[in-house]
């Protein structure tokens, strides 16, 4: 990866608190759970639900061979660019739990926007499609494949537990029925979740084992146990880090000016507007405004299908020549894969700003040098 990613994650020497050790610990050697464990880890803003995610997938791969990963946050992904949400399989340990990397999930959905709060009931569809994909593919896989028996769950939330962020949240845990509910506290106690088993009815007795652990920023040698970010620059610096991705690893770019430069000189792919269908999420968009509204946005890419449509990933429109009827579009999305395509998401997932400032970046006008997409 690129230094313009590395210098923003160099490890801040992470200590784990012992309390979050045993928590982990708790969860992977839990003697009355099988299946595998299911964690759902939630928490307020900056509480450490990440950190502590990463952690608990490492302690879970000393036991199994693999672990699942659903990642509910839109606005701080884990292992995606921001805007989606996803299911990634991980069966390495992670070396530093400072440095988030970049994985081809094993299914995701492009929702087009940093939170939950403009459309809750599509972000809880994509979420349940998402577990119901875990639920048959390693939990009911009947006979099925040896290495799909014994997958445990790691679920990320949001840190919105407040309102209708509460109430999403609510709906996901009963939903899914955890095994096992972290509850991370922070300091100031009325910006905590409630206590106990919180999303329960009071006649409902199916209660996972709630494992309430605090937050925990620094310990008696001053060392950082979360990983204190800027989230616009977290989420800029992982778009960056995706289409980094169109290059090979080994070509000199350490610079976002050189990042801007080679995307510049990158040959766009070039789709056929009649071969695709454009649908902008969350607003409404006249006819004759559609193509100039998609001009130098990020787009998810996506195969449409009758429940939800599966997305490959994120592209940027370059540019559109409205006579040739084409657009052409930078990813890093394999060629095979982006030949499935049939359909153009546009959401707020917006391309950083300090690509746009560099000139000759994203260009309206377009090189002679075309890649086509067939």
């Amino acid at each position: 990866m690129a230094s313009f990613v590395d210098d923003e994650f160099q490890s801040a020497n992470i200590f784990i608190p012992e309390e979050w050790s045993d928590a982990a610990d708790s969860i992977a050697y839990d003697s009355n759970t099988s299946p595998p464990p299911v964690a759902f880890v939630c928490g307020p803003k900056n509480s450490g639900k990440t950190t502590f995610s990463r952690l608990l997938v490492n302690v879970l791969l000393q036991r199994y061979k693999k672990v699942a990963y659903l990642d509910t946050d839109v606005g701080q992904t884990e292992f995606t660019p921001p805007g989606l949400l996803s299911l990634t399989t991980i069966d390495k340990i992670t070396s530093d739990l400072s440095i988030p990397c970049l994985k081809t999930p094993e299914r995701c959905f492009f929702f087009g926007d940093i939170s939950s709060k403009r459309d809750p009931k599509t972000y809880l569809a994509y979420i349940f499609a998402l577990y119901d994909h875990y639920r048959r593919t390693y939990l009911l896989s009947n006979g099925g494949s040896p290495g799909n028996a014994g997958v445990p769950l790691v679920i990320n939330t949001t840190g919105w537990v407040k309102g209708i962020g509460y109430d999403i949240l609510v709906d996901i845990i009963k939903y899914i029925s955890p095994t096992h509910v972290v509850k991370i506290s922070i300091s100031s106690v009325s910006k905590n979740l409630p206590a106990g088993a919180f999303w329960l009815d009071d006649d409902n007795s199916d209660v996972a084992t709630v494992v309430e652990v605090n937050s925990a920023r620094r310990d008696s040698f001053n060392r950082s146990v979360l990983v204190q970010k800027d989230a616009r620059l977290l989420r800029d610096l992982r778009v960056m880090a995706y289409f980094r991705q169109c290059f090979p690893s080994d070509m000199k770019i350490t610079t976002i000016k050189e990042l801007s430069r080679a995307l510049a000189a990158h040959p766009p792919y070039e789709i056929p507007i009649s071969s695709i269908k454009i649908k902008h999420l969350h607003c409404e968009v006249p006819k004759s405004e559609v193509l100039y509204s998609l001009n130098a946005t990020i787009v998810g890419l996506a195969v449409d299908s009758e429940n939800f449509p599966d997305c490959m990933g994120l592209g940027i429109v370059r540019a559109i020549d409205t006579l040739k009827h084409v657009l052409y579009v930078l990813t890093p999305v394999p060629k095979s894969s982006l030949q499935k395509v049939d359909l153009l998401l546009q959401g707020f997932v917006e391309i950083p700003t300090c690509l746009l400032q560099v000139q000759g970046c994203i260009s309206p006008y377009m090189s002679a040098d075309v890649l086509p997409s067939a």
